[in-house]
């Protein structure tokens, strides 16, 4: 069957092309793909091409299909898989396999599977880990959140305290304590925060900062600040660069004490080194931010980590665990993940997107491949509707459906831009 994707051949060269999908074979499955968001991840396989770790040498004569946050319906199932998995079904995949030591992953690394794509072939080995599994949500675009969510949560998870008596380490974020994001007024910042609120082990002091105040005025309409009250946590979004002293105005909200975990989501060398002084007696600093230069380095005390205990680690993706959990916070209620979403578009605008994607760092894109639509951005569409056009009634009624939710996208816009385009 033909399908039309956006794959790459080599660095900074990616095409929307229609080729002809091969019949699946007895180990794979045949899936639609409704929705896809873009991950800074795929910026940087495209500024790196087969330098990149999960790229395959081949790329330039084998292109690969790009986009690794997708969501769908299972089409057709392989003999192998047959009692597992149904025609029709919705699902969630979780794309970081690490397959008997291999790295590739879906979005990286395969020619017929990819998030950017109207039809996919998942191979073996997906199904296999059990990184294939059934979404019983109403929303596409939730389950494609599921996966860069479950990065913020195996984030968190990653974070570890000691116990100086038994050496025993204390995993998650510490009770009751102090943590700051810095650089958190993006996407994952957003999934980061709510999280934060909806878990057991909130902390007393949540703050979060942005040398934008417009992305940290956005933050605070995005997630009020009554909100965290109401859980519990004192909630900050704050602009320390416009202080002479950032880091004793940040230190002067813990009262000298400093912040039990740290994490750092912008790969900015001044944030992490910021990062490290904050941290308090036993305190965490996670470098959850990934930069594309592998000599990326920053100063880091390593007194502090001897005498006081102090922790420096990192940490990329999450586990099936770990999305698992997002979804079934996504399903309770407890976490709304389209705070994360700032701007749509449909499968022809993605390699114009990809390029750019820097631009666009104060939220998350959501493609669908299965329509055609300029990169849009969801504030305006209201302004676009009485502009009148070809799309005006469009975006009328997904304006409309917005508007009936917050200003953020949902279910019901996305059930709009799937019938109507």
């Amino acid at each position: 069957m033909k399908t039309r994707a956006v794959r790459m051949y080599g660095k900074n060269d990616l095409r929307l092309e229609e080729f002809e999908l091969p019949a699946i074979k007895d180990d794979e499955i045949l899936v639609k793909i409704y929705s896809d968001s873009i991950c800074m991840s795929t910026y940087k396989l495209l500024i790196q091409g087969k330098d990149h770790k999960r790229a395959p040498e081949n790329i330039a004569t084998n292109p690969i299909i790009i986009g690794h946050e997708f969501a769908g319906e299972i089409v057709e199932v392989g003999k192998k898989w047959q009692d597992k998995y149904t025609p029709g079904e919705k699902f969630v995949q979780q794309p970081a396999l690490n397959y008997k030591g291999s790295l590739n992953s879906p979005g990286y690394s395969y020619e017929f599977c990819g998030g950017s794509s109207e039809y996919a072939i998942m191979p073996h080995e997906v199904m296999e880990l059990g990184c294939l599994f059934k979404y019983e949500g109403d929303a596409y675009f939730e389950s494609s959140l599921s996966e860069p969510f479950s990065c913020v949560v195996g984030g968190y998870n990653a974070m570890y305290h000691t116990n100086k008596h038994n050496y025993e380490h204390a995993m998650g974020m510490k009770k009751d304590g102090n943590v700051i994001i810095l650089g958190g007024a993006g996407p994952m910042g957003f999934g980061a925060v709510e999280y934060a609120l909806a878990i057991e082990n909130k902390p007393k002091l949540l703050v979060v900062t942005d040398i934008d105040d417009a992305r940290l005025k956005r933050a605070e309409r995005l997630i009020p600040l009554e909100k965290a009250r109401a859980a519990g946590v004192d909630l900050r979004f704050v602009n320390p660069s416009v202080e002479k002293d950032q880091l004793q105005y940040l230190m002067d909200m813990t009262d000298g004490h400093g912040f039990d975990d740290v994490l750092v989501y912008a790969p900015v060398v001044e944030l992490a080194e910021l990062g490290d002084k904050l941290l308090a007696f036993d305190g965490c600093l996670n470098f959850f931010a990934g930069p594309a230069n592998p000599e990326w380095r920053a100063n880091m005390n390593l007194y502090n980590c001897h005498y006081l205990s102090t922790h420096i680690m990192g940490s990329t993706g999450g586990n099936i665990d770990d999305q698992k959990e997002s979804v079934a916070l996504f399903a309770s209620h407890k976490i709304n993940p389209a705070v994360m979403v700032s701007h749509i578009c449909g499968i022809d605008a993605i390699p114009e997107v990809i390029p750019n994607l820097p631009k666009y760092s104060a939220g998350k894109i959501l493609t669908y491949p299965a329509v055609e639509l300029p990169l849009t951005k969801i504030d305006d569409f209201r302004a676009l509707s009485e502009a009148g056009g070809e799309r005006a009634e469009l975006f009328g009624k997904l304006a409309d459906a917005c508007e009936r939710h917050g200003g953020l996208w949902n279910g019901e816009a996305e059930q709009v831009l799937l019938v109507n385009s």
